[in-house]
């Protein structure tokens, strides 16, 4: 819905005045490419790959605990006695609780992580677009994104502005 109120918002400016059209400059950028290019990008990228690996790595050793002691309960399941084999069977459901409950509460860190990351790298190239786009006197630089049926390679600033925002960390 988004697309299509920009879209036509984009068509009815450049409907309105052929004289403004010509000193119309416009641009886009490849965000997705940029955010992956991009230093801060990459950092982020590595910073989430080493939370990623501690997190399986917990995970593998939590989840060979739980099928030694799912294992250890259907040995010796016949063995024990009534109340011993429900408290082994109740020791094996809260550990498997756990365990779900830890793997869900990774992936909701590791993804508030990842957003995290993308919102900072975002804002910090949102005033770089906007610097570059007054210094370069660009009238529209957009977001390509699928609803755009046609762009000029020639429009893209992409480059330029993954320069100065790698550039802007150096600093």
């Amino acid at each position: 819905m988004r697309r299509f109120l920009v879209a036509g918002i984009m068509v009815c400016c450049l409907a309105a005045t052929s004289a403004f059209a010509a000193d119309l400059k416009l641009g886009y950028i490849d965000m997705q490419r940029a955010l992956n290019s991009s230093d801060a990008g990459k950092e982020a990228k590595e910073q989430l790959a080493a939370r990623v690996k501690k997190y399986q790595d917990e995970i593998n050793v939590k989840q060979e605990e739980i099928k030694k002691l799912k294992d250890e309960l259907e040995k010796q399941g016949m063995l024990l006695s009534e109340s011993a084999r429900a408290a082994k069977e109740k020791d094996y459901q809260q550990r498997l609780k756990e365990f779900q409950r830890f793997t869900k509460d990774a992936q909701d860190e590791l993804q508030g992580k990842d957003e995290e990351y993308t919102r900072k790298i975002i804002e910090s190239m949102e005033k770089i677009i906007q610097d570059f786009g007054h210094k370069n006197g660009y009238t529209f630089i957009f977001v390509k994104n699928e609803g755009m049926l046609f762009v000029d390679d020639k429009a893209d600033v992409t480059d330029e502005v993954l320069k100065l925002l790698n550039a802007s960390r150096k600093k």
